[in-house]
């Protein structure tokens, strides 16, 4: 079985935030975008901000909620993300070759620790 290894974070039970949403990455087939009739390695990025920043930052975990694929061509697709923050992140479309994606909607999870009622702010 294959493991990369992970990252654990710790949170405390009252202070646990779950916020999660769908996000459209590109939409190249409507004016012919680099995704839809380029080649090679392409990669569009797209920012994501939480409604309510994090304490720290977050696990956040992204996957395809929907592509738009030519079926002629190899499909090869890569997601992820980048520069996360308690305040949000990029989501990261990467593919190559000769693959044709007329449009992308991924869909996210972050969960990490959130401002409780009664924390004090002392500045």
């Amino acid at each position: 079985m294959w493991h990369d290894g992970g990252t654990m974070i710790r949170l405390r039970n009252h202070m646990v935030g779950v916020e999660q949403g769908e996000t459209l990455v590109f939409s190249d087939f409507e004016h012919d975008g680099p995704m839809w009739t380029g080649e090679g390695t392409r990669t569009a990025r797209r920012r994501v901000t939480f409604e309510r920043p994090f304490r720290s930052t977050p696990a956040v975990q992204v996957g395809l909620a929907m592509w738009d694929i030519q079926g002629q061509t190899n499909q090869r697709a890569d997601i992820s993300t980048a520069q996360v923050t308690a305040e949000g992140f990029e989501l990261v479309f990467r593919t190559w070759g000769d693959t044709k994606v007329g449009r992308v909607r991924a869909n996210w999870l972050a969960i990490g620790e959130v401002a409780h009622d009664d924390d004090w702010q002392l500045d």
